[in-house]
């Protein structure tokens, strides 16, 4: 299960990143610009990069602790068969 799950988490890691990466200097840019539409419009899709955020967060958390899940997994695995 970790196994599968890893591959899965790290290729939407991976994917999510790209539109993280985009997003957020976009919005900075509009918020920096000013231009009352733009601003409007924008408030609008505000929320999308604190969720990508939130979930990139998240996803790294799993990826950086799962070696250590798994060295977990392994002394107990061992420590039955002995």
């Amino acid at each position: 299960m970790t196994k599968w799950l890893s591959k899965w988490l790290r290729k939407i890691h991976r994917w999510i990143a790209i539109p993280t990466a985009l997003v957020i200097p976009v919005a900075v840019i509009i918020k920096l610009v000013g231009d009352p539409k733009l601003v409007a419009a924008w408030e609008k899709l505000d929320k999308i990069p604190s969720i990508l955020m939130l979930f990139m967060a998240l996803s790294g958390a799993y990826l950086y602790l799962l070696p250590y899940i798994v060295k977990g997994q392994r002394k107990k695995r061992l420590s039955t068969l002995n």
